[in-house]
């Protein structure tokens, strides 16, 4: 368990509190300066899986948001219930199942990173697909018409004349959700893949320094996400000065 690492350490260390209600506990960040390497592990291993599960959410997220938008019932119906079931599902209880259940029912063996991606792709693509279709819904109706009218189908509307105008009022909000699956990656620790916070606690475990450990790896999160986040917020701040 992800948890046993922290249990360990805080067993070790006792409460920091004396009998007199005084903190009593000396910090010491030596240990995981010297075991900084294992978290850099973490951070690769957070990249990569955030990186391939991008690959996964945004064509997919794109095609679900086409097929949301049909008036065909038959194309449009399959997909809600796509984006719906993966918005609602519980990240951690997706990765599990892939993890575990996912390999018998294919027949295929899976690693840590494989359930990871696709428990954590599918559910971004989730998103995703709702990203598109708000921005492809922003533009005009007659942008839609017009492309009609030149004897562009709906996929080369959507590929020449509606994407390119939506993605730019896109980008922040594709920021916002790039975070969120930053975060969604510590998850994967749960089924022993080497992420961040999956290091974290190896580290935590071996070092009895838990406070420390987790204190670092905050920091590390939230110069990240923080960075990240204020990109999205200076982009929207640009873009509305450009309307």
């Amino acid at each position: 368990m992800l948890s046993s690492g922290v249990g360990k350490g805080l067993t070790r260390i006792g409460s920091p509190l004396r009998k007199d209600g005084q903190v009593d506990y000396v910090w010491d960040f030596s240990a995981v300066w010297r075991n900084m390497d294992q978290l850099l592990a973490g951070l690769k291993g957070t990249a990569i899986l955030t990186v391939a599960c991008l690959t996964l959410a945004l064509p997919l997220g794109l095609a679900l948001a086409v097929m949301r938008m049909s008036p065909q019932r038959l194309i449009r119906w399959p997909a809600v219930a796509v984006v719906d079931f993966f918005r609602a599902a519980p990240a951690l209880v997706l990765i599990v199942w892939f993890y575990f259940a996912f390999p018998l029912i294919a027949n295929v063996n899976l690693d840590a990173f494989g359930a990871a991606f696709l428990a954590i792709g599918l559910q971004s693509s989730a998103y995703m697909a709702e990203v598109f279709r708000a921005g492809m819904q922003a533009i005009g109706r007659g942008q839609w018409e017009a492309a009609s009218a030149i004897g562009l189908t709906k996929a080369a509307a959507v590929r020449h004349v509606i994407l390119p105008q939506a993605v730019r009022h896109m980008i922040p909000v594709f920021l916002i959700r790039f975070a969120e699956l930053v975060k969604g990656t510590t998850l994967a620790g749960i089924i022993a893949y080497g992420e961040t916070v999956y290091q974290a606690n190896m580290l935590a475990a071996q070092t009895y320094r838990p406070l420390e450990v987790f204190t670092v790896t905050a920091l590390v999160f939230f110069v990240l996400i923080f960075s990240i986040t204020g990109a999205a917020q200076l982009l929207n701040a640009r873009l509305g000065r450009g309307k």
